[in-house]
């Protein structure tokens, strides 16, 4: 759940996408590359990364690292990101599995960011990669997706039913990717 100061406490919005977001998104990957200098890649993923996807104006990062569980945020926090504390945003079921996260939220009143900190070579990490490029090369998926996406925000929805919902179709738009995947012979 998002923190008091952030916007996305309401009902949520989806916006046309933004190309201002390719450039915020590099600047943030090198901002982590700098905070987390042990990560052994850092992307801009999510939504705002698929250039003419509809969104919501919250920027997604994900830095991968050996073991979430080890790796040295120190810097991440000193920054003022803040772990989210929800049960969810510490671990990720992906096919019956539940893999170590961490989600970061910016410092207080700054620009809507998530941070997801995930294991290098995980399938989580796998998933977000592939749902960025699936959408980046499919134009027939893209404007489904941020359709349903514009459709689902119009029921102003909070942040949470928002999230459930979209989780729920999100597996048939994975199908989708896992088919060209084999397809193209993509790998992260």
């Amino acid at each position: 759940m998002p923190f008091a100061d952030e916007s996305a406490a309401g009902a949520v919005t989806v916006v046309a996408y933004q190309p201002l977001w390719s450039e915020e998104g590099e600047a943030l990957t090198v901002e982590l590359r700098r905070l987390v200098p042990s990560a052994d890649a850092i992307d801009h993923i999510g939504s705002t990364a698929v250039p003419g996807l509809p969104a919501k104006d919250c920027l997604d990062a994900m830095v991968r690292v050996g073991s979430v569980g080890d790796v040295d945020l120190r810097a991440l926090v000193d920054a003022g990101y803040r772990q989210r504390p929800e049960t969810w945003n510490r671990a990720e079921p992906l096919d019956g599995v539940s893999y170590p996260k961490k989600v970061f939220a910016p410092p207080a009143g700054g620009r809507p960011v998530n941070i997801h900190i995930r294991q290098t070579g995980s399938p989580t990490a796998r998933y977000a990669l592939l749902f960025r490029d699936f959408l980046r090369a499919d134009s027939d998926s893209r404007r489904a997706w941020g359709g349903f996406k514009a459709r689902l925000a119009e029921a102003e929805l909070d942040i949470y039913a928002y999230g459930q919902i979209k989780a729920t179709a999100q597996p048939l738009l994975m199908r989708l990717a896992e088919q060209w995947a084999a397809e193209t012979s993509w790998s992260p």
